[in-house]
């Protein structure tokens, strides 16, 4: 896709700091990262969606994110880390190109999850049984 800030920083129209590269994923750090080493971690295709993303892409892809985050957590002696993807607007996701982040925490960093919430009764089984139903067709 010709205006998407992640495909010009594939192919070195833009700036990116790179962290790793191979034939189908890259890793850049994050220009407005969460915490220090906060990186991104893209398939080289253009995606715009996790659910866009061809199944015969996907083993590489989550091993670029496991070896980009094994680094990060590495590299800034992080406590651990969470790895997060935001797909479509509603969930958050501003670039439209599929992509994980990768974000370094720290014992007392400050960041909280969302927090749970609860089912009605019954709510939970049929929920289970709409998404089972619905998990085969593409």
């Amino acid at each position: 896709m010709d205006g998407c800030i992640f495909c010009k920083i594939i192919k070195r129209e833009i700036p990116g700091s790179i962290v790793l590269e191979d034939d189908h994923v890259l890793a850049f750090l994050d220009v407005m990262p969460v915490n220090r080493g906060h990186c991104l971690v893209i398939p080289k295709g253009h995606y715009e969606t996790l659910q866009d993303v061809p199944d015969s892409e996907l083993p590489g892809l989550i091993r670029g994110v496991k070896k980009a985050a094994k680094a990060v957590k590495k590299a800034v002696s992080a406590d651990g880390y969470n790895v997060q993807m935001n797909n479509f607007e509603a969930a958050g996701q501003v670039v439209p190109h599929a992509h994980f982040h990768i974000v370094p925490r720290f014992s007392g960093d400050g960041l909280k999850l969302w927090p749970g919430g609860k089912y009605r009764e019954g709510e939970m089984q049929e929920l289970s049984k709409k998404i089972s139903s619905l998990v085969g067709q593409g």
